[in-house]
Order: C-alpha cells, then structure tokens, then sequence
C-alpha cells in the first residue's frame, strides 16, 4: 500500500523497526540467544554512552542525609497517638 504526502511517498509495509538491546564483545555486537536475525540485513547501531557523573557540591541537605534516621524520639506510640504529639488531644489508652 503505497501512501502519498505532499514531500514524500513511502510504502507502509516495508517500513518496519524492531529495536533488541545487546552487548559489546570482541568488537562485535552479542544479542541474546533467542533473538535470530536473517543474514544480510541492514541494522542501524545506536550506541548508548553512559552518563557522565557530574560531581554534586555538597550541601547542608547532603549532609543531612548521611544521618538521618540514625537518632531516635523514644516514642514507640507515634502512629497510635499522633493526634496527641500533633495537636495536643489526650493521648490514647
């Protein structure tokens, strides 16, 4: 089925992409075993470079984040009688 726009024309069924995710090895491109490709055919590789890590400055917040949870309240009845450490009701039996 041949298809027309006003700058190109392309025919829908011989434009198919299937994208598979593989390694690197020997200079050659591994996919995984269950993946069979015919001979000859014509791949486009996309390589993905990694990020790269950018240095974070540290802030007070970073700081911060190293200790926290390691102090502890000593209330062991906090979701029990958070209506009482929030708002000053009586606490709960």
């Amino acid at each position: 089925m041949l298809y027309s726009h006003p700058c190109q024309a392309y025919d829908v069924q011989t434009e198919v992409n299937m994208v598979y995710r593989g390694k690197t090895k020997n200079n050659m491109v591994v996919l995984p075993e269950n993946i069979q490709l015919v001979d000859g055919l014509d791949v486009d590789v996309l390589v993905q470079d990694p990020a790269p890590q950018q240095e974070q400055t540290p802030t007070v917040w970073n700081e911060l984040l190293k200790i926290a949870g390691t102090v502890h309240s000593g209330r062991t009845d906090g979701s029990k009688n958070v209506d009482h450490y929030l708002y000053g009701l009586p606490k709960r039996p």
